[in-house]
């Protein structure tokens, strides 16, 4: 299970305070890009035992930053590097503007280097949303990104959305729903806006000029999802994440189940069952840091993560009295020694976990 960061936008987003580097179409950009996937190289060539012992899931899944605006000679140089015998399911997070302007013969290009998912950051179909996002697509252009990549033979396509913005209707969230479940993807997720403090947002928030949504806007809004992609019959199998029946997400299901994977590149995060180590966020070299879980530590994982998913946790993991307590108000339900939170109450879900791990 191999996560591989790429840390380049051509643009920054309202709202993100990830890591990532301005990556310029110009010379100095492509050297950039060319020491970027070198280093890459290098810390896959010194991490060969602990990538090896992750390849029970085996899945490779290139994440952002933008991963789309490497090329595909760099993409490949990297994925001939780590040498993975075979790969379960390879995902690449894209951008629709490049899906435009690299069209059919880019995403053939992604399919020859074995990409058989692809995840694309629509976030709304309101070309307003996506200005005041400073996204570098309107409705449009998503649209037709989606095209090129069926076209281009990807036949396994997750979709982001954002809800829970202050200007953001409920009509206008349907409208983008709508849109995008006309065009069928195998999987759809949907996150609530959060202000982060380095971001964009969190300045114009500081300055008062960004009030954050209501508690009410966003609990309708994240329902309106719910009942949306439930009509169009997709499976509700984490808080944040919709799939077609087969179509789960097999990487990210691996994250929620605490299963070994190995992150590379700048700002990387990785985990070897009981140990958490991270690169740091720098350019053009990373250093890493590391923690010991302790078994408290890793018990209260395990319960996060599980209930944010639909099939929660073993009921014996957690104090009797409290889940029948939580039951009683409806917060919680028991199926086959499994302690899950219902979907209607998936929106309050981390209130319910601070009750069963106080």
């Amino acid at each position: 299970m191999i996560y591989v960061h790429v840390p380049f936008c051509r643009s920054f987003c309202t709202y993100c305070d990830f890591y990532s580097e301005v990556c310029p179409d110009s010379a100095r950009g492509r050297e950039a890009e060319r020491d970027y996937v070198d280093k890459v190289c290098e810390e896959i060539s010194r991490r060969r035992e602990e990538i090896a012992s992750t390849l029970g899931v085996n899945t490779l899944y290139f994440g952002g930053g933008t991963p789309s605006v490497l090329s595909p000679s760099s993409l490949r140089r990297i994925v001939d590097c780590l040498a993975l015998p075979s790969i379960r399911e390879f995902t690449v997070e894209v951008n629709p503007d490049d899906i435009l302007k690299g069209g059919t013969d880019y995403v053939r290009a992604l399919r020859e280097l074995g990409t058989d998912r692809v995840s694309m950051g629509v976030q709304s179909l309101s070309d307003s949303i996506l200005r005041w996002m400073n996204r570098r697509h309107d409705a449009a252009s998503a649209l037709e990104a989606f095209r090129i990549l069926r076209e281009g033979g990807i036949a396994n396509i997750s979709l982001d959305i954002i809800f829970g913005i202050r200007g953001l209707s409920d009509d206008t969230l349907d409208q983008t729903l709508r849109g995008l479940l006309a065009l069928g993807p195998e999987h759809i997720s949907a996150y609530q806006l959060s202000i982060e403090p380095g971001s964009a947002l969190g300045r114009l928030a500081e300055s008062g000029r960004y009030k954050e949504a209501e508690d009410e806007q966003c609990s309708r809004q994240y329902g309106l999802i719910c009942t949306r992609l439930r009509e169009a019959g997709y499976e509700h199998y984490e808080i944040s994440n919709w799939a077609l029946p087969g179509r789960r997400a097999i990487h990210n299901s691996a994250y929620w189940k605490r299963l070994p994977y190995v992150g590379l590149g700048p700002g990387a995060h990785s985990f070897d069952g009981t140990r958490r180590f991270w690169n740091s966020d720098s350019l053009p070299v990373w250093t890493s840091g590391s923690e010991t879980l302790s078994a408290e530590q890793a018990l209260d994982e395990t319960v996060m993560l599980g209930l944010r998913t639909s099939e929660g946790v073993d009921a014996s993991l957690l104090d009797a009295r409290r889940v029948a307590s939580l039951m009683k108000k409806g917060a919680l339900e028991l199926l086959d020694d499994k302690v899950r939170i219902p979907e209607d109450r998936f929106f309050v879900s981390d209130d319910i976990i601070s009750e069963l791990l106080v």
